[in-house]
């Protein structure tokens, strides 16, 4: 990751807390501990079960272990984005929701932001399925979802500075958008060179779009776009 994002300069406007994005993180939390409780083999099954595998959600089964209850495939497209395969995978999606979530939240209404986070999720996995259409591997984890909301962030606030980690060394205070830009390109780069590590890169990059599309419809009236200040 070229900028690891760690802290914005934008206060909240309209709201005076985050309950969902910090209910988020909360819940994605708390469900992660109880899959590590499971153990390696335990954690497996659960991301079998309701994580998003592309040939069972296209031909309308999956093949499940049998210590676990069956799932409608159609429902993993939610299930999905609460499960992590690690605490490393928990921490780096949490890290974005916290840093860009509260002012989106901001943004759109506490309300209207958990439905639109949702919704950039099942974008997000729609995406994969489609480009992995016969892929048995579940697809787990927030971050397309959370890339969502990076979308809607550089769509409402590209000019607000933020600090990170410049190859999670040197910190920097830079423009949203350059940040932002980084993380885009480098889902792109690879994609574009199909670079195979186990990273959803299409769920990343359709989450983002479906931000960026949807965040024109989920705004307040009085939230203009590209970082003008709001009328209160």
């Amino acid at each position: 990751m070229v900028f690891l994002p760690l802290k914005d300069d934008n206060p909240l406007k309209f709201i005076w807390f985050q309950f969902v994005t910090v209910g988020l993180i909360i819940v994605n939390t708390i469900v992660f501990i109880w899959q590590d409780s499971l153990g390696e083999a335990g954690l497996m099954g659960v991301a079998q079960m309701a994580g998003i595998v592309p040939s069972a959600l296209l031909e309308g089964g999956a093949k499940l272990p049998a210590d676990f209850a069956g799932l409608p495939p159609e429902a993993t497209l939610i299930t999905y984005m609460f499960l992590h395969g690690d605490w490393w995978h928990l921490i780096g999606n949490m890290l974005f929701l916290w840093v860009f979530g509260d002012n989106v939240e901001d943004a759109m209404g506490s309300l209207k932001f958990l439905i639109f986070y949702l919704l950039t999720g099942v974008a997000a996995g729609l995406a994969h399925v489609y480009m992995n259409m016969g892929s048995e591997a579940p697809l787990i984890g927030a971050s397309g979802a959370t890339s969502g909301i990076v979308g809607a962030y550089i769509m409402l606030y590209p000019r607000v500075k933020m600090w990170s980690l410049a190859f999670m060394r040197l910190p920097l205070k830079l423009p949203a958008w350059v940040v932002i830009g980084a993380f885009v390109a480098t889902q792109i780069f690879f994609v574009v060179y199909d670079i195979q590590d186990g990273t959803a890169w299409w769920a990343h990059l359709g989450g983002f779009v479906a931000g960026v599309l949807l965040v024109g419809l989920f705004k307040r009236s009085d939230q203009p776009l590209f970082g003008g200040a709001p009328e209160r």
